[in-house]
Formats: C-alpha cells, structure tokens, sequence
C-alpha cells in the first residue's frame, strides 16, 4: 500500500500527517506540484524483464506521455538483492539532489521510498507497483530501496540530456526514516 508521510525539515523524527489513501496522497503532492496517479500494464512483466520488454510493455503510455508533455528520454531503473553493485546504487540514489527537467517515474515492480524536500517540508511517498510520481524540475529529492531492494521503475525525463543529477551536498536524507525503519 502506497503511503505518504510528511515532515517538516525540523522535525524528521515525527510527521506532520501519514496519508493512506489514494485520493489523499495525490492531492497533497498535487498541491506542490507533483503529480501522483496509478497506471496498469496492459501486458504482464515477468521477472527480469530487460530494460527493452519493460519499455516495450508501457509504449502506449509513454509515446503519450511524450507527446503531451514533452518527455525525450526514458529508461529503466532497476535494482534486486543480488545486484552485484547494489550498495553502489543505493548510496548514489540515497544523497539528495535535483534534475534540471521534468522527471516522472512509473513503479512496475516493488517499492521504494521516494522522498521530495520542497521549501520546508519533506514528502515521503512510499510507491509501489502501478505508482506513477511525476516531479518538476528543480525539485530536491532521493530514494531509498531498503536493505533489500527489489525495484522496476520507468523513468522518463524532459532534458534533452536525461538523467542529470546535480547533488546539493547536504545531508537532509540521512535525518529521515528509511525505507526500513
């Protein structure tokens, strides 16, 4: 079950409010931008998938999605337990930072903790499969895929030059619960 946690940067350890319904967690990102909705395959994905079967999968989507919106680049993010550079990945992802485009992120299998920090509060969206979290440029953010990640997600980008992280170099993310806590 997706959730959403928010946080003021002050206080990590107590949110201000957790919501656990759908209609909840898309208007409270809605309010800051960020566009929350729920998306289906219309063929199965089977475990392993490449990265050319996951996209081929969503084609219609993300065709529409490029055409209205303007998104030129996509990929797949994907991460299991036996990795063998999953600490790597997992450090990287972990540090807070921001793209110069648009960003969205559709979740086709497991979760991860997708956590936004705009102004003062920090949103922490726990997504799960069938989750789509689309993030306006600029917008500071990391994810956490837990000890033991198991993580399938499409992204799509609006920067000609795609995924482009641009680290901030503070540490806001190590002050809030992880995906495991």
């Amino acid at each position: 079950m997706s959730t959403l946690s928010v946080y003021h940067v002050s206080s990590p350890d107590l949110p201000n409010k957790v919501l656990t319904h759908f209609e909840d967690i898309a208007s409270t990102l809605a309010e800051q931008g960020v566009t929350f909705e729920r998306w289906q395959a219309p063929t199965p994905i089977t475990p392993r998938a490449s990265q050319e079967e996951v996209i081929n999968a969503y084609r219609a989507q993300i065709d529409t999605l490029s055409t209205e919106r303007g998104y030129g680049t996509v990929d797949v993010m994907s991460l299991s337990s036996d990795h063998p550079q999953k600490a790597e990945y997992q450090a990287r992802f972990l540090e807070e930072h921001q793209h110069a485009g648009d960003e969205m992120r559709f979740f086709v299998a497991g979760r991860g903790l997708f956590t936004l920090h705009i102004g003062d509060l920090v949103f922490a969206v726990l997504c799960e499969k069938n989750d789509l979290v689309s993030v306006p440029a600029g917008t500071r953010q990391w994810i956490d895929m837990g000890e033991n990640p198991h993580l399938v997600a499409i992204r799509l980008f609006n920067h000609p030059e795609g995924s482009v992280a641009t680290f901030t170099g503070e540490n806001t993310a190590g002050g809030f619960p992880s995906l495991d806590d």
